[in-house]
């Protein structure tokens, strides 16, 4: 496929006219093509295509079509027909009424195009630029954030059930690509053991059973990567996904093979970051959050939140499950400002607030990072008794800490957290702590001084501030606005179908949320344009009822 780059042409005339007398007050497309016109040129996706071969269908006309099947949660095959059939689409595509569309198979490949070319977020951002052209999106305003959990298109897997399905999983993909090599290897007994899927149902139900069964699935394993890495077997087989990911698997879940084959003890496997739950989709990776537990991904969404403008999406971040929120407001930050959409107050709950945090996003983007931040959880804190950090008078330019009684501290020392962030660690006098008339209320510690964990001093202030500012009626006024972002998830998730992944793998998981988030864009801004006003939280007849008066 090559490209040449062309004008958006215009809408047909046929087609003009079929469509104002088939839909006299317009719809949705008619009007968001009318009055926003296209979002996306030929010229955006250039990079895609080589310069020769068969043309293509214009890159453009795809990108549309790919935001308006997800405003439709329509499969491939659905959108392809809706560009053949539908007058609306067609108006909004300027295709001529007898144009007879294209195969279903294209739009896949547009996507693979787009990952394969790291375009994808031009999807969001271009049309987010055309929104900030059309004044409804502002600069500098307020934006709130929240994530939610993806499901990965895998079936939870027994340890048992990921071992066996892993190998036949290598076991399929070696017999597409070598299937005479493989013959002469497998003996019989692999056709009993991996012709079909495992279920845990009639797998052995004992322990020892389990793990007798686990040991002969790991030695077959074993014996299958050693032959595909001998000098004698095909090279094309080292290369195959699934070979590698049986050999990542074998790793994360046997020990090196001795005389006897054995699955890695809990505490000797991989972290749940690395760990591979499903070889289907190595890239989902399981997660506990509260009562929930699910294996896939997480999503965060960013959304302006001014009451004078539509709520718009200005950033979507997909990460494995078990990220934590806290590690995605630098990117998030750094994104928006390449878009140059950073707010100047940015809502968040907890699970994205830290000192360092706080303190970077004034310093560096200038931005007010609003929400609840982590109490302290020293004992004299917790216990509402004895002196905590909050009692002590810190010079940071004499670089000396004085405790309640007036003492001054001799040892100031930077240091690293055990997460790697910079503190300083401050001692006072063994003699001075000693002979304090109020020790029991500073340490618990029977002969050793006191000693304190300070943050860098930007970050040590911005957290006091936090603390302090949270506890104002003005905070918890201003808080409540970052509620609505659940609104946005919620939607997202019962119309958009946000919650299951359509595709394998975390770019392409990433592409469908960028998708999403540029869908239900345009239904906000078609909503503004109706001036249809924002649905309040429903609540229940009975729940109604308490501020019923008789």
């Amino acid at each position: 496929m090559c490209l040449h780059p062309s004008e958006i042409p215009p809408i047909p005339d046929e087609t003009v006219r079929v469509a104002r007398a088939a839909f006299p007050k317009g719809n949705l497309y008619m009007r968001l093509r009318d009055e926003l016109g296209v979002f996306y040129q030929d010229e955006d996706f250039a990079s895609l295509y080589p310069q020769r071969g068969q043309p293509a269908q214009a890159p453009w006309r795809l990108a549309m079509i790919l935001v308006m099947q997800y405003l439709e949660n329509f499969s491939d095959r659905q959108a392809a027909q809706a560009v053949q059939g539908r007058i609306d689409w067609k108006y909004a595509l300027s295709l001529e009424l007898t144009d007879p569309g294209f195969d279903f198979s294209v739009l896949s490949e547009f996507r693979d195009r787009l990952i394969t070319g790291s375009v994808e977020q031009q999807i969001l951002d271009l049309m987010l630029s055309k929104f900030q052209e059309l004044k409804l999106l502002s600069v500098r305003g307020k934006q709130r954030t929240d994530s939610t959990h993806i499901l990965a298109v895998v079936r939870e897997l027994t340890r048992l059930e990921h071992l066996g399905e892993t190998l036949r999983y290598a076991l399929n993909a070696v017999a597409e690509v070598a299937p005479i090599w493989l013959k002469s290897l497998a003996p019989a007994e692999w056709y009993d053991r991996y012709s079909k899927r495992l279920e845990d149902s009639w797998l052995p139900k004992t322990p020892a059973e389990r793990e007798a069964l686990a040991e002969i699935i790991g030695a077959d394993g074993f014996h299958l990567l050693d032959n595909i890495y001998s000098q004698t077997s095909p090279i094309a087989l080292r290369q195959l996904p699934a070979v590698e990911v049986l050999r990542q698997v074998w790793l994360q879940q046997y020990y090196a093979p001795t005389d006897k084959i054995q699955l890695h003890s809990d505490k000797d496997g991989p972290p749940g970051a690395v760990r591979i739950r499903s070889p289907y989709d190595e890239d989902g990776r399981n997660s506990t959050k509260r009562t929930t537990n699910w294996t896939g991904y997480k999503v965060h969404l960013t959304e302006s939140c001014d009451e004078d403008s539509p709520h718009i999406i200005t950033h979507v971040e997909t990460t494995v499950a078990t990220t934590q929120d806290v590690t995605v407001v630098p990117s998030i930050h750094q994104a928006l400002g390449e878009k140059d959409l950073l707010p100047q107050q940015h809502l968040v709950d907890q699970a994205y607030t830290s000192a360092q945090l706080l303190s970077s996003s004034k310093r560096d983007y200038n931005i007010d990072l609003l929400g609840p931040v982590a109490l302290n959880v020293g004992w004299q804190a917790k216990a509402g008794f004895g002196f905590d950090l909050s009692h002590f008078q810190i010079d940071w330019q004499q670089k000396a800490v004085y405790c309640p009684q007036g003492k001054r501290s001799y040892l100031w020392k930077k240091n690293k957290s055990v997460y790697g962030k910079p503190v300083i660690y401050v001692e006072f006098r063994q003699r001075d702590c000693l002979a304090c008339p109020v020790r029991n209320q500073c340490t618990r510690a029977k002969t050793n001084p006191r000693g304190l964990t300070i943050q860098a001093q930007s970050d040590y202030e911005a957290l006091q501030k936090a603390r302090e500012r949270q506890k104002t009626e003005e905070f918890q006024k201003q808080y409540a606005l970052r509620s609505g972002i659940e609104g946005t998830i919620s939607q997202g998730i019962r119309a958009f179908e946000l919650r299951d992944c359509r595709y394998i793998g975390l770019a392409k998981t990433h592409l469908q949320h960028i998708l999403t988030a540029a869908a239900i864009n345009l239904s906000r801004v078609f909503a503004w344009l109706e001036e249809k006003p924002r649905a309040k939280t429903r609540s229940s007849h009975f729940a109604r009822l308490v501020d019923f008066t008789v």
